[in-house]
């Protein structure tokens, strides 16, 4: 199948990926426990105006605004027969944006968690998983994105159920997942386990790591799957530093500065894609865009670097060898 973000990684080297979606939408006024998804037909204008920033600011992937858009999430906001309306709104409006410059920027369909605990933990069995993700997909797949983006999973079976639904749909994916809980997800996945998940069908374009608890625990899981993974393509997005609780507002400790040298040693441990979650504003991506077209391939670094750069983590790492940099492993890009 084709393959934009394949084709623009040969032609450019490591992409930067956008920023926080949620966080800069609280910022136009979506109130908390709105559906973020529905603005991409009420209010399609501020959507267009988040992207719009994230190209301005360098990006060259922006995710569509769907991340809650399977009918589990949107049952919350009476909106379960809208799936393929918003989805589809959500990927032309990102498609609108893309196409005012002049250069590539791939549209990544935003593919989040259905919210609901699989079967025999929870109610909704395997089959109904996988049969929401491409309801989801399909929207997006018909709005125009490129790729398909599943990002800030915890458990396995989730990942793999949204890996087939892809497949069904005949889109080209990336995964990440949030290791928030002593370097695992919440469902006790390691990093080096990742690409373990994938068994059957067309495996994903890349993987990585998103969200979480900060930009040095991130970091030591992109460690994880570069070391187990040294083939793969990876992805590192992380949170602005770490949010802290000021009144009634939450903000994050990252500065521009900060998210610059997190770029670096995100490339020099073997990221691919660099990009931000919560909290990452477009000032925060222009520090990273030159990080980028300035980098100049530095030694892989250690726990011990990325600490005195960034910071402590904020969760110790589930095993005792996990993130200790290891040596350089050998990469090259498939496709």
């Amino acid at each position: 199948m084709s393959n934009p973000l394949l084709e623009l990684i040969e032609k450019k080297g490591p992409l930067l990926a956008d920023g926080a979606t949620g966080t800069t939408l609280f910022g136009m006024g979506l109130e908390a426990g709105a559906a973020p998804e529905l603005w991409n037909v009420d209010a399609p204008d501020n959507i267009r105006q988040l992207h719009r920033g994230f190209v301005e600011a360098g990006s060259d992937i922006i995710l569509t605004n769907s991340f809650g858009g399977t009918r589990h999430r949107l049952k919350l906001h009476d909106a379960q027969d809208r799936v393929h309306e918003l989805n589809k709104h959500a990927a032309m409006v990102a498609r609108d944006v893309a196409a005012e410059v002049d250069r590539e920027v791939i549209v990544a369909g935003s593919v989040g968690p259905t919210g609901e605990l699989l079967f025999p933990l929870g109610e909704l069995t395997y089959e109904g998983c996988v049969e929401a993700f491409k309801e989801q997909m399909e929207g997006l797949k018909d709005g125009g994105v490129d790729v398909l983006w599943i990002e800030t999973m915890s458990s396995p079976d989730e990942m793999k159920a949204a890996a087939e639904a892809a497949n069904v749909v005949g889109m080209p994916y990336v995964v990440t997942a949030s290791f928030d809980t002593a370097g695992r997800t919440m469902m006790g996945l390691l990093p080096k386990d990742i690409m373990t998940v994938f068994e059957e069908g067309e495996k994903p374009v890349a993987v990585g790591a998103n969200c979480g608890v900060g930009a040095s625990d991130l970091l030591s899981s992109v460690l994880d799957m570069t070391a187990a993974n040294p083939d793969a393509l990876i992805v590192a997005k992380a949170n602005c530093g770490i949010p802290q609780i000021k009144g009634d507002e939450v903000e994050y400790t990252g500065t521009p500065e900060l998210m610059h040298d997190y770029t670096h040693l995100a490339l020099d441990a073997g990221a691919t894609i660099v990009g931000g979650c919560c909290g990452t504003s477009c000032d925060h991506l222009v520090g990273m865009r030159t990080a980028i077209d300035t980098y100049q391939k530095g030694d892989r670094p250690n726990l011990e670097k990325i600490i005195e750069t960034i910071g402590p983590l904020v969760n110790k790492p589930a095993t005792e060898d996990s993130a200790s940099g290891g040596g350089k492993p050998r990469r090259r890009r498939r496709g």
